[in-house]
C-alpha cells in the first residue's frame, strides 16, 4: 500500500497540543492571541480538526513552530488515514485498473 501504512499518523495537534501543556499557557489565551476560537483550537489540538494553511502560519507566529512542518505533518496524516480506507483504496485500485488500460 505504501509507504503511509508504516506507522501511526500524527496529527498536528499532538505536536501543539505538547508544545503549549510544555509552556503552561492555557489554550483560552493562545485561542485569544492568535483570534482561533477557543472550540476550532481545542479541535485542532484533540486530532479532531485539519490544520489549515492560516492556522499553521498563526501557530508559527505565535508558538515559533514552524507552519510548514505543521503542514507536512497534516498532509502525512491526511495520506496515511487515505491509505486506511479500504473503501477509498478500493476505488484507487479500480481506477489504477482503468487507467492502465489506457
Amino acid at each position: 500500500m505504501g509507504k503511509y501504512t508504516c506507522q501511526r499518523p500524527i496529527h498536528p495537534g499532538e505536536l501543539l497540543k505538547e508544545e503549549i501543556e510544555c509552556r503552561h499557557l492555557p489554550q483560552t489565551r493562545l485561542a485569544a492571541q492568535t483570534g482561533i476560537s477557543y472550540k476550532v483550537l481545542n479541535d485542532i489540538l484533540n486530532c479532531r480538526r485539519p490544520l489549515s494553511t492560516n492556522t499553521a502560519m498563526l501557530f508559527e507566529a505565535a508558538l515559533g513552530v514552524n507552519a510548514r512542518l505543521l503542514m507536512r505533518m497534516q498532509l502525512d496524516y491526511n495520506m496515511q488515514l487515505a491509505t486506511r480506507d479500504k473503501s477509498f483504496m478500493e476505488r484507487l485500485a479500480q481506477v489504477r485498473k482503468y487507467a492502465a488500460l489506457l
